[in-house]
């Protein structure tokens, strides 16, 4: 239920008048995918697409919740309503967040302008959990101005981020393994800025100039990514990177191609719903229908081979 005594359509009202309360308890509703939850997003949906979304992805370890912390702190000096969702990693036993990335924001805990919320990622692979979307559409109709989402840092299989935010930020480090890495990964195809934090480590100019070496590689846009040093513990180069991503913002808005991102995020969405709610109907479909069980057990026995049994369970289902 969406709360004791409150319907669906009760607690949208506090949650579009800004109740924090009301918010928390309608992400957690949309993360145990209560039904109450999803009544909840489909009253408030006419109500979103003005908060600004922006994904900050790379490897752990470089700074990412530091540097968010600091873009907070220049957000709220300007007056703008701040949501920040951090996807952790899922606990194996309880499914619950593990690292718990609000501690490294404990500065903004008291602003009532700044809700942060962590959300486990319950085994997704891109880094996101399958909710993150519908808590992003909770925050935007709560009145915020900008939503920020921190993924887990898993590095290649992280471009889902893609699917959810206007503008990505991925933010490396120099002398790191895993920074390199992501320069080779197809995840350098997916950021609109690049931010190398901790700047002060003798190795910057050297990444600053690999990183423009893999970007001469990759096709010609619109948008120059640009490279940004930062000390975000020390609030160095961060109101630049804030310039930059409000300037990403009115350049895609001026070509048109927010909307298209926005048009292809939602698209994503619903196929990405469409499929895990399939997916969950044939597990329940193999558990309960022996006749499921048999063709897995032909599987088993090498007289049908997957492909062909997958296609008829579809056939079955379909």
């Amino acid at each position: 239920m969406a709360a004791p005594g409150r319907t669906a359509a009760e607690l949208a009202e506090s949650l579009l008048a800004g109740d924090k309360r009301a918010l928390a308890r309608g992400i957690s509703l949309v993360e145990n995918d209560d039904p109450e939850g999803w009544a909840l997003v489909r009253e408030v949906y006419p109500k979103t697409g003005k908060a600004a979304v922006v994904g900050f992805t790379g490897p752990p370890g470089v700074g990412k919740s530091t540097l968010i912390g600091a873009l907070v702190k220049d957000a709220r000096s300007r007056d703008r309503e701040v949501a920040v969702l951090s996807i952790d990693p899922s606990s194996p036993f309880t499914q619950g967040a593990l690292l718990g990335d609000r501690i490294r924001l404990s500065d903004h805990f008291l602003d009532p302008g700044v809700f942060i919320r962590s959300m486990a990622s319950r085994g997704s692979l891109g880094g996101l959990s399958e909710a993150t979307l519908q808590a992003a559409l909770l925050m935007d109709a709560a009145g915020k101005d900008e939503v920020f989402l921190e993924t887990v840092g898993v590095g290649q299989a992280e471009v889902d981020i893609i699917d959810h935010a206007d503008t990505v930020v991925l933010v490396l480090m120099p002398g790191s393994g895993d920074s390199i890495q992501a320069l080779k990964a197809g995840v350098m195809e997916i950021p609109d800025i690049i931010v190398v934090n901790k700047a002060d480590h003798p190795l910057t100019d050297t990444m600053v100039r690999e990183i423009r070496g893999v970007l001469s590689l990759g096709p010609r846009t619109d948008w120059r990514v640009p490279i940004l040093q930062t000390e975000a513990a020390r609030g160095e180069g961060v109101k630049e990177v804030a310039e930059r991503i409000a300037e990403h913002r009115e350049h895609i808005r001026g070509l048109g191609t927010l909307e298209e991102r926005r048009r292809r995020n939602l698209m994503n969405e619903v196929m990405a719903l469409a499929t895990y709610r399939l997916r969950r109907r044939l597990e329940e479909s193999v558990r309960e229908d022996e006749s499921v069980q048999e063709l897995l057990d032909e599987v088993v026995s090498r007289r049908l081979d997957p492909a062909s049994a997958a296609a008829k369970l579809l056939e079955r289902e379909l």
